[in-house]
């Protein structure tokens, strides 16, 4: 395309970009986004305000950045419905907030939600993202300062797109439980009787058939979702209770396949303060037994 970008339009991003090469490269990664017209992609970047005009931050670096992620996030949601943000602000969270990266299959299935429906909203964003093809396949941010951004309300000041973790973590965690409530049970990966896990010459295909890895992260990493810190605590603690009351035993023998009896231990000891008594016996439990299990 002769003429195209203008020497107008490259000057604006030269002097917006202020020599960094994260914008260079989100703008780049946002204009050539797939199934888009690349000339009206950086037309929306060119009309968005001036990086200077916008936000609070205080450096520069963050300044220009903020106008650049701040278009991005408005280009992709600002036009949907309000009440779909929570789901967006969920999806994002999976991704910015979880233990370890988790792909678009994994977020859909541990936040209860159709991959239809996560897999656009991630598209949305990619230019933000590292997204592959294969749904199964991780996805996480291109730069860490993105992470940053959008967790900072000084910095993210539309309440529509900014995360607050202790909501996020509250949603996850939540997820995990539910999840485990729900699909936990007695030899979930039919061991043959009287055997140990080392005797399982297929215990790894077991494992993979039948603890899929939304399952899996909620059962190692569900507790480091549970901080002290503005979480609410009602609807946290209705589900922990009947998690520890009715799956406690099967949560153990998903750790025990999967090599991670000592995680039981630690969650048990951050989830203190959010239960009764009986806790006390099933973490006294896990310390006696965690190398045996």
């Amino acid at each position: 395309m002769d003429g195209w970008p203008t020497r107008e339009q490259l000057d604006l991003l030269c002097k917006r970009a202020a020599g960094l090469f994260v914008y260079a490269m989100a703008t780049v990664r946002f204009v050539d986004t797939k199934n888009k017209n690349p000339q009206k992609q950086l037309d929306r970047l060119i009309q968005s305000r001036d990086s200077g005009s916008e936000g609070r931050a205080r450096l520069r670096e963050n300044t220009t950045l903020d106008s650049l992620y701040t278009s991005i996030l408005h280009d992709a949601f600002g036009d949907n419905d309000p009440k779909d943000d929570a789901k967006v602000r969920l999806v994002l969270g999976a991704v910015i907030l979880t233990v370890n990266p988790l792909s678009p299959s994994t977020i859909a299935t541990l936040l209860g939600f159709d991959l239809g429906d996560v897999l656009p909203l991630l598209l949305s964003v990619r230019s933000l993202l590292i997204l592959s093809e294969d749904v199964d396949h991780p996805v996480r941010p291109f730069h860490k300062l993105f992470p940053d951004f959008i967790v900072d309300s000084a910095r993210c000041t539309n309440s529509r797109f900014c995360l607050q973790p202790p909501v996020q973590h509250t949603a996850v965690l939540v997820a995990c439980l539910k999840l485990m409530n729900g699909s936990l049970k007695w030899n979930i990966c039919e061991l043959p009787d009287g055997v140990i896990n080392t005797e399982v010459g297929d215990l790894k295909e077991r494992t993979e058939e039948h603890i899929n890895k939304a399952l899996e992260y909620a059962c190692k990493s569900w507790h480091k979702h549970l901080n002290s810190g503005s979480m609410e605590k009602v609807k946290i603690t209705l589900v922990l209770h009947q998690f520890l009351e009715e799956k406690f035993l099967f949560w153990l023998e998903v750790l025990s396949v999967l090599g991670a009896t000592r995680e039981a231990v630690s969650a048990l000891e951050r989830a203190e303060k959010w239960v009764d008594v009986h806790l006390f016996h099933c973490l006294l439990f896990s310390k006696c037994f965690s190398s045996q299990i």
